[in-house]
């Protein structure tokens, strides 16, 4: 057997952007992260209508977790620099899809068959499916379960929870069994418990957040701003995190933006 095929755990790499996509450059040289797959996903579900099999981000998914769970990358990363964008061409009666990067196209694709001959050109569409819509405030939430799904409910993420349930649904008040006042418990209980462990984390109140929001709407940039100064208020740091509740507001609201260009 070769020393190659009997590589040692401390000479493996990252799995890195060049080594997924057709792509040169920085972008290249950079790990695949956890919270890039999780914008790759939401800018497909937005155009798509779900994560398509064979697309960029079930590759980007895969390779992040690898990288995860080997140390290379931690859960909240990310490497993007500027933007993740899906986009649609219509052309002799052809639906095309590119996917792009800090404007660097890793993915295209056609509904009859595939336009490049990368490792994932074969992302599938039938002619009955169509796109999904802008993303809504709910499905930021639970984007949110994604990229920081790990985090400790804290008053912080309860008050741009709360902020966003009201942008969503129009209501002034916190709904009883909503996802506002799931989060408000959470960070109450969470202050009260003595371990790590015991405290109820933000997959725990966010992974069916459309479901518990009863109503919902698109992201804006107006409700991105609104939960944000909620989170930045009620965090004694004035910070907001960088993978939580108002970034996948805020991102979700630019993806909007792209969309309807």
């Amino acid at each position: 057997m070769s020393q190659q095929q009997l590589r040692k755990p401390e000479e493996e790499e990252a799995i890195k952007y060049g080594d997924v996509f057709d792509v040169q450059g920085k972008l290249a040289e950079k790990p695949v992260a956890p919270k890039d797959a999780a914008m790759m996903q939401m800018a497909e579900n937005a155009l798509l209508g779900e994560t398509k099999k064979g697309c960029a981000a079930a590759a980007m998914v895969s390779a992040a977790m690898k990288n995860e769970k080997a140390g290379f990358v931690g859960h909240e990363d990310v490497n993007v620099d500027s933007a993740v964008t899906v986009e649609e061409t219509h052309l002799a009666g052809k639906r095309i899809i590119t996917e792009s990067i800090d404007n660097e196209v890793i993915g295209q694709y056609s509904q009859a068959a595939p336009l490049t001959s990368g490792p994932y050109s074969s992302c599938e569409q039938s002619e009955e499916e169509g796109g999904g819509g802008p993303i809504t405030i709910g499905e930021a939430l639970e984007a949110t379960a994604l990229t920081a799904g790990n985090k400790p409910v804290e008053w912080s993420d309860a008050a741009a929870i709360q902020a966003a349930e009201v942008r969503a649904t129009g209501r002034t008040s916190i709904m009883p069994g909503g996802v506002a006042a799931a989060a408000q418990s959470a960070a109450t209980l969470n202050a009260r418990a003595s371990r790590e462990e015991e405290k109820t984390k933000l997959c725990d109140v966010l992974s069916n957040a459309t479901e518990r929001l009863g109503s919902d709407k698109a992201a804006t940039r107006r409700d991105a701003e609104g939960v944000a100064v909620a989170e930045l208020r009620n965090d004694p740091t004035l910070t907001t995190h960088p993978a939580g509740v108002s970034a996948s507001v805020t991102a979700a609201a630019r993806l909007n933006d792209q969309i309807s260009k």
